[in-house]
């Protein structure tokens, strides 16, 4: 079987969108949206289908089956749809006897279930923890599903969505190739930094083939759809400031709103293709924290596969300040001299010694590219 997940995975998931109310002509035109629009070739490689795909009860063999009122043409032909634009096809599925929203789980069903998702051609599994019977080894049920996939033969990314808080001490050795770190991500400031802050303190235990998930994008919501309508919505700036932290913490790239109402403004910033190189660098370095005399601001440093370091200054103020930051703290010295780019704004910044200070609006961004200048 082939390395999975080398870099971060991307892709898009209907959950923060449609939730509950997801149909497959809904998952059509989404697929055909990415198809037509770039997203394939800036890297979106996963068309995942999240909670509800599934009927109420198994069917007369304990089979999986799509509810036949929302997928009426299955599981197969989507996911041959799905490749036949080029994507992979991700499917979701619970360690418990039913789905977060009670549809039927994989309890006891593990191998069956790998099998049936191998002979659809699923590429990725999005695996939850909700009905877990009373007693029940989490661990265990996430290493059962695991195995289970690895015995099918079939390359599958296994993405596992527990958010117990402790995941990430153990997912990698059930065969996880990403992990959530905490609870659902929802379309406000207050989420957004909270979940990328914490996944910034924990960027010890992610790297290639094991990555640290905070949860999908809300970028584009504007507070419409299933996630954007219990979060209330988030700016365009704050937007900004989401992808790029999740860009420099080496997060699996996930877009969640709805392809069909992609503004303009939301479609350059989830293709720039300097800022998705930064996610997707070869050294699969994740971003970790730089020190910051402002109890206001965060400042993160990626270090890149060329020698360049990617510099993250995040104002989680409600007002605009000054955010200064050092080079010496990534490990260069006081004397080198540093040429810096404004990778969000796609502008060169010029040369600069020690270090500097970026004007950064209220819950903005600045995300610099530097490059030491060689004498």
């Amino acid at each position: 079987m082939a390395q999975l997940a080398i870099k971060p995975p991307m892709g898009w998931n209907h959950w923060n969108t449609f939730g509950w109310s997801v149909t497959e002509t809904d998952i059509y035109e989404c697929v055909d949206y990415l198809a037509d629009n770039g997203f394939r070739e800036a890297g979106y490689e996963f068309v995942t289908i999240d909670d509800c795909w599934m009927a109420g009860e198994r069917g007369p063999n304990g089979e999986l089956m799509a509810d036949p009122k929302t997928f009426p043409h299955g599981m197969k032909a989507l996911g041959d749809y799905i490749h036949s634009k080029g994507f992979k096809f991700g499917i979701y599925e619970d360690g418990g006897v039913r789905t977060c929203a009670g549809r039927p789980g994989s309890y006891g069903h593990e191998r069956e279930d790998a099998a049936q998702f191998a002979s659809w051609g699923v590429d990725f599994l999005k695996y939850d923890f909700c009905y877990v019977p009373a007693g029940a080894d989490g661990k265990l049920l996430f290493r059962r599903m695991g195995q289970a996939l690895r015995e099918t033969g079939r390359d599958i990314v296994f993405s596992a969505c527990w958010s117990g808080g402790e995941c990430h001490e153990w997912a990698r050795t059930a065969g996880a190739h990403m992990w959530r770190l905490s609870g659902d991500i929802f379309d406000n400031w207050k989420s957004i930094s909270a979940t990328g802050y914490h996944a910034l303190d924990m960027s010890r235990y992610s790297g290639p083939m094991g990555w640290n998930d905070p949860d999908m994008l809300v970028a584009g919501l504007f507070g419409e759809g299933y996630v954007g309508r219990i979060g209330g919505g988030s700016t365009l700036e704050e937007y900004t400031t989401h992808f790029a932290l999740w860009c420099i913490l080496s997060a699996p790239l996930f877009l969640g709103h709805d392809l069909r109402k992609t503004t303009p403004e939301i479609k350059e910033l989830l293709l720039n293709p300097e800022m998705i190189a930064i996610n997707q660098d070869d050294a699969c370095i994740p971003g970790w924290d730089l020190p910051c005399l402002d109890e206001f601001c965060r400042i993160a440093a990626k270090p890149l596969a060329n020698g360049d370091i990617a510099i993250l200054l995040v104002n989680g103020d409600d007002c605009p300040r000054w955010v200064g930051y050092s080079f010496e703290s990534c490990g260069w010295s006081p004397s080198d001299k540093i040429f810096a780019r404004d990778v969000i704004r796609r502008e060169d910044i010029g040369v600069l010694d020690c270090g500097g200070s970026c004007y950064v609006p209220s819950h903005g961004c600045k995300l610099l590219r530097c490059t030491r200048v060689k004498s």
